[in-house]
């Protein structure tokens, strides 16, 4: 545990000097401040948020955490040199790597808040932004991490991690709407669920909207996890399914790690 606050500690004051981590708190405490000060419904002001969050954060963080991990292998086969466990370094990587972003990400959207954000209306549906947007960092991160692990070459691990971004944000969406207009005469609902739960970008985005009782910006997956589930179950069902993006590439990159020859 002492090795891996050691290395926590290292990696998180190297990574928070970072520019990415500068601009990652630049860009979301300016976007936030002009949507705060300048829309008086807090709760459409954080939904605009919503919708710049739940893309860019998998994106900056993905291309941030595959090139930061390429960037450390020196640094990781020389600590390697040392007795310390593969656990801990690699526990001690990634959590130095995420927390800085989380930080920067938090301060960045709460401070604007708490200037002008009404605290009586959005301060739940504020913390929900943050927790997502935790959460989406830190599968990203872990995403990035077990790709790095995985591939070798920079190149195409960098561009495995956009590629992956693009399916998750952009593509899957059309194919959920192809699926369902290809098989409009057959009981598909289950499937097409079952398939969201593959998403984690759909699933950010169900988890926030199903806090919105306006059913036109559940979309597709939001509108099948509030028919199957309804709203709070949708909600448990929607995080711990995030809470699972997260484990499963974490430990299969720690397993990866564990067994790569650096």
């Amino acid at each position: 545990m002492q090795l891996i606050l050691k290395i926590l500690k290292f990696e998180f004051s190297n990574v928070l000097r970072s520019k990415w981590v500068i601009f990652f708190f630049l860009f979301f405490f300016l976007t936030s401040y002009t949507l705060f000060s300048f829309e008086n419904n807090t709760p459409k002001a954080l939904l605009s948020l919503f919708n710049v969050t739940v893309y860019l954060v998998p994106l900056i963080c993905l291309i941030f955490g595959t090139m930061y991990f390429y960037n450390s292998r020196e640094y990781i086969e020389m600590i390697l040199c040392q007795p310390i466990p593969r656990n801990a370094l690699f526990i001690g990587l990634f959590l130095g790597t995420s927390l800085p972003l989380i930080l920067s990400l938090l301060t960045g959207i709460l401070l604007p808040f708490l200037l002008f954000g009404n605290l009586a209306v959005g301060l739940n549906l504020t913390l929900l932004l943050i927790l997502i947007s935790s959460l989406l960092t830190l599968l990203s991160i872990a995403i990035s991490f077990l790709i790095s692990t995985k591939i070798a070459d920079k190149v195409k691990g960098l561009s495995i991690s956009i590629f992956f971004w693009l399916v998750t944000a952009i593509v899957f969406d059309g194919v959920l709407l192809l699926i369902a207009f290809l098989f409009q005469e057959y009981p598909v609902e289950k499937i097409l669920l079952i398939l969201t739960l593959l998403n984690p970008i759909d699933l950010s985005r169900t988890l926030f909207m199903l806090n919105f009782d306006i059913s036109a910006l559940l979309g597709l997956s939001g509108a099948l996890f509030k028919k199957f589930y309804g709203g709070q179950s949708g909600l448990i069902i929607s995080f711990l399914s995030l809470l699972v993006w997260v484990f499963i590439p974490f430990i299969i990159g720690l397993k990866s790690f564990k067994k790569k020859d650096f």
